[in-house]
């Protein structure tokens, strides 16, 4: 995309589909010839004017609204005209379909009226914004997670970071890193000055401060990236241990059929569902055992492949069927199964049917005791998988940041830990201190697009929808 950024591009910018309004819109260097070619007159700058939009004989496509916003005070920097009409998928073609005709009609002499218009990639729009400096990269992206967000809370965390809360605060990091790494190369280009530096200019303090700072900054965009990504939930265990029902009682809703015939789940069911703005994509997979119908072996084993993948699993036990000697042998063949790690939360369902029991928690295992059919013991669950993921709501609010954003974060840690090894050395290895900074100071410019290559970009608006 980069290669054809001086081309003017055009596309419809609303979603796909019949609706109220519809609008196709155009960027390009100067867009003031094709909107006298397309109207016959000129349009008043970032004023909405009703008018006709005529077809090659003069007959009108439809009646709208035309906005034109001269650069640079526009969403891409560039020349913007915004075509507003009646949101059907025909009248949008015909129109996408017009501009592309006038592009080419001959204007002063003779050449065409807008030379190299070309329909929009996805997410071209936003890159000649972030390339234009309308936005940098993390509020470029900000723009996607707010399309894409899935839970009030991601929506609002995205609207944060497309202002720029996110950035300021990479910022103001790079900015305090900038004034540490001139004391240091400082001192590099003067040593016969025989400055202690690390004492008078508290090197070390400046650095453990910004090691803090940092430190906050991950802990807030790790909040982010839960709230756009949400954690991947799996529901296992053997068959008619209340999977399926769980799975109904977290959604509020009948998704999954419930049935006391062993293996009525045979493939996996999905629902995304939300504890406090959290997005959790909890699926429900066929029951666990030795399976002789062939249907049902395939399900079984998607489901192991869904636990390895998972973030959480959630191993389900049946209270009322504990102590029966084949139900024990097939909940020991399952853990045995399963793997190791803190991921597991034990789930002990039916306590409605056993009141009182408990089962003893072994050291280290996470469990909790419920009822999917009367709901008792599920706040204790939802708090417990929000744990499991790291939340805790952060009273200034939280950002949107995405998994690159927190290897660029820890990146930036790691050299700082380094930078901290090297200050604390007797002989004072400023010039690896110093590297050590500069590389951080990379790893941070990174997130913002400072420091980012050309292939990154690619990949990132890439995933945009097209007309944005």
């Amino acid at each position: 995309m980069l290669a054809r950024q001086q081309d003017p591009i055009v596309a419809i910018a609303t979603a796909p589909g019949r609706g109220a309004v519809g609008i196709v819109r155009l960027s390009g260097r100067d867009l003031s010839a094709f909107v006298r070619a397309f109207f016959g007159r000129a349009l008043s700058p970032r004023h909405a004017t009703y008018l006709p939009f005529p077809d090659a004989q003069g007959q009108p496509i439809d009646q709208g609204l035309a906005i034109y916003f001269p650069a640079p005070h526009s969403y891409t920097g560039e020349d913007v005209l915004e075509l507003q009409a009646h949101g059907g998928p025909v009248v949008l073609k015909l129109l996408l379909a017009r501009c592309l005709e006038v592009a080419t009609q001959p204007g002063e002499a003779g050449r065409p009226v807008l030379p190299g218009l070309r329909l929009a990639e996805p997410g071209e729009f936003t890159q000649r914004a972030f390339l234009n400096d309308k936005l940098d990269l993390a509020q470029a992206e900000a723009v996607g997670d707010l399309i894409d967000a899935s839970t009030e809370a991601a929506a609002r965390s995205a609207s944060r970071s497309l202002a720029g809360a996110f950035s300021k605060e990479v910022e103001s990091l790079r900015e305090q890193m900038v004034q540490l790494r001139m004391l240091v190369e400082a001192t590099l280009d003067f040593p016969e000055e025989e400055i202690d530096f690390l004492e008078k200019a508290d090197a070390r303090g400046r650095l453990a401060r910004l090691r803090e700072t940092l430190a906050a900054v991950m802990d807030r965009a790790h909040q982010g990236q839960l709230l756009r990504e949400g954690i991947q939930v799996v529901l296992a265990g053997q068959p008619n241990v209340g999977k399926s029902s769980l799975l109904n009682a977290l959604a509020g809703a009948e998704l999954a059929i419930v049935t006391p015939i062993p293996g009525t789940t045979r493939d996996k069911v999905s629902e995304t569902i939300q504890i406090e703005g959290v997005p959790l994509h909890v699926i429900d997979t066929a029951g666990l055992r030795e399976a002789t119908d062939e249907v049902e072996r395939i399900g079984i084993a998607r489901s192991w492949a869904e636990i390895e993948a998972a973030d959480a699993v959630l191993f389900l036990h049946d209270l009322t069927r504990l102590g029966e000697p084949e139900y024990d042998a097939g909940e020991r063949e399952i853990a045995r199964r399963l793997p190791a790690g803190p991921k597991i939360v034990h789930v002990y369902n039916k306590c409605d049917a056993r009141p009182g029991a408990r089962p003893a928690a072994r050291e280290g295992e996470r469990y909790v005791a419920l009822s999917a059919r009367t709901g008792e013991g599920l706040e204790a669950l939802r708090a417990l998988l929000l744990e499991l993921a790291g939340w805790h709501a952060q009273p200034e609010g939280v950002y949107m940041a995405r998994e690159r954003h927190l290897q660029a974060l820890r990146r930036a840690a790691e050299h700082l830990a380094l930078a901290d090894q090297h200050a604390a050395c007797a002989d004072q290895a400023l010039d690896l201190l110093a590297e050590e900074l500069r590389l951080a100071h990379e790893a941070l410019g990174e997130i913002t697009g400072s420091f980012t290559a050309d292939d990154l970009l690619g990949e990132i608006f890439s995933r945009f929808c097209i007309g944005k």
